[in-house]
């Protein structure tokens, strides 16, 4: 006999809420605001930006929904069209009153802080998801968990800088923030019972006060297919079209990869050609913007051959070395790190919480390739604190590693982990 199929859950094409507000003037949005202080509790909050498409990872629209209010879908490129970023002043001081619900914080906050909107409390419900121990976190799996509906996804990757906005795609904006604050209350509901409400707000703290990401030192170096060129010059090549690329990107605000893909740069870099007509024939270098913009090209190629300024063939190493490695050059690291892991790991799985949650990996390598001189609970407390680690991760990870590391040689293990991990 056949087991049958669970009933397909309801599907939510439209918000619950009937009152969906699109905000795209200053004074619409002085509307929204009085509107929003006249409501109690937290902001559910939401953005859309054009990844993919355009250069800058602004936002184009912000959806705010607090408890008894509208839903507000705010264009904020209109609104400062219309009176400049100091229009947000207001919406900011407001949004300070009380705590942010968003699901995947660290994917919005930065492009809310460009318009001075920062968050002074936070509560994220898709890492608080995780911590909860569910194995799907995305907001339609968390919705259908708890709320049990499904949520209409289909326009998660469009152009979202495309005016006019379509009537269906602000359907689809305004249900991501339709379900935040129901969701909070479950997941808080949950985390409590689990005990782990407060590890959840000590990472929701962390988020709130996030820094904004260092930019990478040569960044070019992360082009897709770039492991293939060894050469200096060939370096040049491809980090000199890369740079190119990336000012005229920036000057028409396009996303790099839709004017040339990586495989061009690194096709060319690999066999540069002579002339600039072969290179508006090669059929390898193509993309929208590789003949309209050939004249760029073939003059950063032609440059790009006879530079005196010749890259490193590798970036001096920064930090504590590459883990995988470790089995050879640093044994001893090796070791702990192999000792160390699966026992983080079984507690992990113990309080069903992800171990990349439990305790960041760069963390724990950090902590075996330079453990303190006499190890301790309270010396590997130290050294995590110092790091980075949450008081609630030391609180669960010191002992666990302290053992681990005090194990006897013998027990540590001769083969190499060779598995990627986190």
């Amino acid at each position: 006999m056949t087991e049958e199929a669970p009933p397909e859950l309801p599907l939510l094409a439209a918000p619950r809420n009937p009152n969906v507000v699109l905000v795209e003037s200053a004074q619409g949005l002085l509307s929204a605001i009085e509107r929003l202080e006249k409501s109690a509790g937290p902001f559910a909050l939401d953005a859309e930006r054009a990844s993919g498409f355009k250069y800058f990872q602004s936002a184009y629209l912000i959806q705010i929904h607090r408890a008894g209010s509208p839903i507000y879908l705010v264009d904020p490129q209109a609104v400062i069209a219309d009176q400049g970023t100091n229009a947000f002043s207001k919406l900011a001081d407001l949004l300070a009153t009380d705590e942010w619900v968003l699901h995947a914080a660290s994917q919005d906050i930065p492009c809310l802080r460009e318009l001075g909107l920062n968050p002074v409390t936070v509560f994220d419900t898709e890492l608080g998801s995780r911590l909860a121990g569910l194995s799907r976190v995305g907001l339609g799996a968390v919705t259908e968990h708890f709320l049990k509906i499904r949520l209409a996804k289909e326009h998660s990757a469009v152009d979202w800088s495309i005016r006019p906005l379509k009537v269906d795609w602000l359907n689809y904006a305004a249900l991501d923030v339709d379900v935040l604050l129901e969701l909070r209350a479950s997941l808080i509901e949950l985390l409590e019972k689990q005990g782990k409400l407060d590890w959840a707000r000590q990472e929701f703290q962390a988020i709130a006060a996030m820094s904004p990401k260092e930019p990478k030192l040569d960044k070019w170096r992360g082009m897709s297919g770039l492991h293939q060129v060894k050469d200096t010059r060939l370096l040049a090549i491809a980090r000199d079209l890369w740079l190119a690329r990336e000012s005229l990107a920036e000057k028409l605000d396009v996303s790099p990869g839709r004017l040339i893909p990586d495989s061009s740069i690194v096709s060319l870099a690999l066999n540069p050609v002579k002339t600039k007509p072969e290179l508006a024939s090669s059929k390898s270098f193509s993309g929208r913007a590789s003949r309209s913009y050939l004249d760029t090209w073939w003059l950063t190629l032609s440059n790009a051959l006879t530079t005196r300024d010749l890259p490193l063939a590798k970036l001096p190493a920064t930090g504590i070395p590459n883990h995988r490695t470790w089995a050879t050059r640093f044994p001893e690291a090796d070791a702990r790190l192999r000792a160390v892991r699966p026992a983080v790991a079984v507690l992990a799985e113990k309080l069903e919480v992800p171990v990349e949650n439990l305790l960041t990996p760069d963390y724990l390598r950090q902590v075996c390739f330079s453990p303190p001189e006499t190890v301790t609970a309270e010396a590997i407390s130290q050294l995590l604190s110092q790091i980075g680690a949450r008081q609630w991760q030391i609180d669960l990870v010191a002992d666990v590693i302290t053992k681990a590391l005090n194990e006897p040689p013998a027990e540590l293990g001769t083969e190499s982990e060779t598995e990627d991990d986190a």
